[in-house]
């Protein structure tokens, strides 16, 4: 074989391997931005728990566990697709409870808070027309729950 019919052959090879080179570069981002952003819902859920759980009611617990919710996706430059779902739970006594009961136990009694960060992240900036079933976005989620002292006294 000569040279002169091998001529071209390389820009063919870019041609068709480049499109599935792009593709495999996008969907690393997709699951490097994934697994960024699932780290830091989890902290986000961990540091909004524990700060419930150092309040003494419940409204003041919610304040707190949504500002520390806003200051570690703020910090880690997370930017949800809308608003973070932030819900909250309690349990008393091992039995699941709703928030504000687990703050009206008494004290000496065993309870806990549990705060769940819902988030979804964006992908557009990440599509191609070359991959038409990818999706505009994931939904990452998180909970902790973080015990209440059980010396103090709640509201």
């Amino acid at each position: 074989m000569t040279r002169a019919t091998e001529r071209g052959s390389v820009s063919v090879e870019a041609a068709v391997l480049a499109p599935a080179f792009i593709a495999l570069i996008v969907l690393a981002g997709v699951a490097g931005r994934t697994a960024v952003a699932a780290e830091a819902v989890e902290a986000a859920a961990h540091d909004a728990a524990r700060a419930a759980s150092i309040s003494r009611d419940a409204g003041d617990a919610r304040t707190r566990a949504r500002d520390a919710v806003r200051q570690q996706l703020d910090w880690r430059a997370l930017n949800c697709a809308g608003t973070p779902e932030v819900t909250f739970s309690g349990s008393v006594g091992g039995r699941a409870t709703s928030f504000d009961e687990a703050f009206r136990s008494p004290p000496g009694q065993d309870a806990t808070v549990t705060v769940r960060i819902a988030c979804t992240v964006s992908y557009r900036d990440l599509r191609l027309p070359a991959l038409p079933r990818m999706p505009a976005g994931d939904r990452v989620s998180a909970s902790f729950t973080s015990p209440l002292d059980r010396y103090r006294s709640r509201g």
